[in-house]
């Protein structure tokens, strides 16, 4: 294990830690992000977290991460378990196993984890000696079945406040003469706990979930927790390391949710009510940050939006620092906006279309129109911006082809204008995925497209505008956006595919394979698996849901209605747009 422990003390020598941990707790917690460490550091959320368990005096918490290739090679060979990060402690030693999920296609690392730990993989073959395996993060949020065999206990919601009570009661049952299952049906009291085992999906021949049977106490659903006053709890960096991704910003969140309420977007309707820090709060933790970095992130569904952005922005370049936005909605820059930016030297900045024609904008809710994007264009180019990036998908809901073509129409449009020689704009990056339905989203219902029409989509986009300089199209897999689609919208019986490709090395896509294989032909050609366990992958990618079905992830309540994104739904096909939230007067959703 020599690998391991000398990359932990490179690595903790790196770090610049700006917040102070306690290490006298009683409870050893290990927060594990499932993925690379250079990835997992730069996850605000999981920093937030972080903080959160090691500033509790009732813990002692340490980090994990997956392996690095060359350590997963080495743990290969070794008879000893994966260890935490600070203290090189391994896994098993810990009382709570807390996993950090901000996206579906992490799950299977979740079982790499755990078997690189020697803890068993599936939860009810866990004995009371083994440590208490807990996930939340916004993945669990949306849709937790997919991993729901594995894990004993998911915390839904935001942390602030769910985990420090959490806590309290953890710390009054861990030493209770109890067993493991008694101690986590006392621990599911928190609010916003889900403990798998008190729910039992049934379901039809066709596959479809006809009831869940529930054995708890109480109303059959889970309330996913939200805090109200985000000032109360800034969330920014606290360790700061060169070899995270963004290693060289110190991040601020500005905002969580957003107004816009665009169809396809899953952190529009999990996080509503959108809430916004106050410019106090932005400029008391941009103040701090820039005291580590000279680049600050700003983070937040969509930025442009954001109450005094421009000021928050012209503040830190008057403090010599350079403000860096995530995405802008491009009818809500200003030019103030686009000057501050480009008055910083920022080398890009990223606007999202999402979509090329007018048509397909009215679908996904966008509120855009042609005129305001290349506005905002000339805005960011005229402030000194030299390059922009724009995010754009295929696939989505009635989408025809000349929807396809008006997204190079669009870039060409942009390209002339500006990208001509001795223009100031150093080039066009455009970023196109494949629509993956989301649950909580208006088109939770749709399907994803078929994989062999979205490679055409990708390969007209790529012929129109490759032989234009300086216009780079950036494509993601349509393979992987049905992977992403599969434990968005799966339910329990997803699981089985997760183990299956964690014991064939990570290997997705032939079990896949296998399992549309085996839905053509009987049952009993998916090795170990009993008739009415499992149904081909397409029942959960390709497939419409009716509109009365029960959906794997109903039994969470994100306070918005379920009858709501249905009207919105309609509303997409009928391509009729919706004003955005207003949360002092409207209440349709009832998120408010």
């Amino acid at each position: 294990m020599w690998l391991t422990t000398e990359r932990a003390r490179q690595r903790l020598a790196k770090e610049k830690r700006l917040f102070a941990s306690n290490s006298e707790g009683e409870i050893p917690v290990c927060l594990i992000y499932p993925n690379r460490y250079p990835v997992g550091m730069a996850n605000l959320g999981f920093q937030a977290v972080y903080r959160i368990l090691s500033q509790d005096q009732r813990c002692r918490c340490e980090r994990a991460f997956l392996p690095d290739p060359d350590e997963a090679e080495a743990l290969g060979r070794a008879t000893a378990p994966l260890t935490s990060l600070e203290s090189q402690r391994p896994l098993p030693d810990f009382e709570l196993l807390a996993f950090s999920l901000s996206f579906e296609t992490d799950y299977i690392h979740i079982l790499d984890i755990l078997a690189a730990a020697h803890v068993p993989l599936l939860a009810r073959d866990r004995e009371d000696q083994h440590p208490l395996v807990i996930a939340g993060g916004p993945a669990t949020f949306l849709n937790p079945e997919p991993v729901a065999d594995f894990i004993d206990l998911f915390l839904i919601g935001e942390g602030e406040e769910m985990l420090p009570e959490f806590l309290e009661l953890y710390a009054a049952v861990r030493t209770a003469t109890l067993s493991r299952a008694e101690k986590l049906q006392k621990l599911s009291a928190v609010a916003g706990a889900y403990l798998p085992t008190l729910f039992e999906p049934q379901y039809d021949e066709e596959g479809r979930i006809v009831r869940v049977d529930y054995s708890g106490d109480g109303q059959p659903h889970v309330k996913r927790r939200l805090i109200k006053n985000l000032d109360a709890y800034p969330t920014t960096s606290q360790i700061l390391t060169p070899e995270a991704v963004f290693g060289d910003m110190y991040l601020v969140e500005a905002s969580r949710g957003c107004e816009w309420g665009c169809r396809f977007c899953a952190a529009g309707f999990m996080y509503r009510p959108v809430r916004y820090r106050s410019f106090a709060s932005l400029k008391q933790s941009v103040t701090e940050g820039l005291k580590e970095r000279s680049t600050i992130g700003l983070v937040g569904a969509e930025m442009a939006s954001q109450p005094g952005i421009a000021a928050i922005c012209d503040f830190i370049g008057q403090a010599g620092g350079r403000a860096s936005p995530s995405s802008l909605k491009a009818d809500v820059i200003t030019r103030d906006l686009a000057d501050a930016l480009g008055a910083q030297k920022n080398r890009s900045v990223t606007i999202a279309p999402e979509a090329g024609s007018e048509r397909m904008r009215r679908v996904i809710n966008k509120n855009l129109t042609e005129p305001e994007i290349l506005r905002a264009a000339e805005w960011l180019v005229g402030g000194g911006v030299p390059s922009l990036k724009m995010y754009f998908m295929v696939g989505v809901p009635t989408e025809q082809r000349e929807d396809v073509e008006a997204i190079a129409d669009l870039t060409i449009k942009i390209h002339e204008k500006f990208c001509r020689k001795g223009a100031k704009v150093g080039g066009l990056t455009l970023s196109v995925n494949a629509f993956s339905p989301k649950p909580w989203t208006p088109l939770q219902w749709e399907p994803m497209e078929e994989i062999a029409p979205l490679r055409d989509k990708f390969a007209l986009l790529k012929k129109r505008l490759g032989r234009f300089p300086r216009v780079t199209v950036d494509t993601e897999s349509p393979r992987e956006a049905y992977y992403q689609t599969l434990l968005s919208r799966g339910d329990r019986r997803t699981g089985q595919i997760l183990l299956e490709a964690h014991r064939h090395g990570g290997d997705w896509w032939s079990i896949v394979q296998r399992f549309r294989r085996a839905a053509k032909g009987p049952r009993s050609k998916v090795q170990g698996l009993k008739s009415g366990e499992w149904v081909s992958p397409d029942f959960f990618v390709h497939r419409r849901y009716d509109r009365q079905e029960i959906l794997p992830w109903d039994f969470i309540d994100h306070s918005v209605s379920k009858q709501y994104l249905w009207v919105e739904w309609r509303k997409a096909l009928l391509e009729r747009q919706t004003p955005p939230c207003d949360v002092t007067t409207c209440h349709k959703c009832e998120a408010c």
